[in-house]
């Protein structure tokens, strides 16, 4: 199926602030501007302290009473995508059908994102190498996803609303791949790609929620097969 782009008529301001490269403002502003600046140049292994320092225009000092580690920097990176995502007027995705609002949702992530492409496309080059990093990049991306989802309206929550984070973590890091390649102004290859990942992930979840009501029927199956055996055993006793 083909898909037409967001609609941008229907953007507020705030996500054409959003999709700008961070200013420099405060020092953790300052902080993850340089961090995303050198990870657009080099692999995050390659980046230090004290480069990073350099480059912000501040010290050691106060890089370290910002963040503990680089892999906390680009966190607090993805926790201001969620929220410029978060901000955005979502009551004209009121009428669609819950995989129209995800998809809206994640082009949306993606317009925020587009500043950075050159730094995203370095980190996945790393994780691919590095699996300790693929493995701690997860679960950032888990918690990242848990925010979309309540963005689209779709449930987060318990067990189930985990693991629906999980798989869109996973297809949105598919659809990365292709996002980062993609020179088409409009998307077309990561709006097709996005919408094949949706098409597959809700066969998925369709499997999912028929297998979590499976433990639900079993509870109600059993006291029907107690009474049945204790029927069983009272007529055993009779004869």
């Amino acid at each position: 199926m083909v898909r037409k782009p967001t609609r941008k008529s229907a953007r507020s301001s705030s996500i054409a602030k959003a999709a700008a490269p961070v200013t420099a403002g405060s020092e953790r502003e300052k902080i993850i501007a340089a961090f995303l600046a050198l990870l657009a140049e080099k692999p995050i292994e390659r980046i230090g302290f004290a480069e990073i320092a350099r480059e912000a225009g501040v010290s050691l000092g106060q890089l370290r009473g910002e963040f503990a580690s680089t892999l906390a920097i680009f966190a607090a990176h993805i926790k201001a995508t969620d929220r410029a995502v978060l901000a955005e007027d979502l009551s004209d995705m009121a009428e669609e059908a819950p995989r129209e609002r995800l998809f809206d949702v994640l082009m949306r992530r993606l317009e925020v994102l587009a500043p950075y492409r050159q730094a995203v496309r370095s980190l996945l080059r790393s994780a691919r190498r590095n699996p300790p990093l693929a493995l701690a990049l997860n679960g950032l991306a888990v918690r990242s996803q848990q925010w979309m989802l309540a963005a689209a309206e779709i449930n987060a929550s318990g067990p189930r609303g985990v693991v629906r984070a999980q798989g869109l973590a996973l297809l949105f890091g598919s659809v990365l791949s292709t996002w980062v390649r993609d020179d088409d102004p409009g998307l077309a290859h990561t709006m097709a790609a996005l919408d094949r990942a949706l098409a597959r992930g809700q066969r998925f979840s369709g499997f999912l929620d028929d297998l979590c009501h499976i433990p639900a029927r079993i509870c109600r199956l059993r006291p029907r097969r107690r009474r049945r055996d204790d029927e069983a055993e009272e007529k055993s006793a009779v004869a």
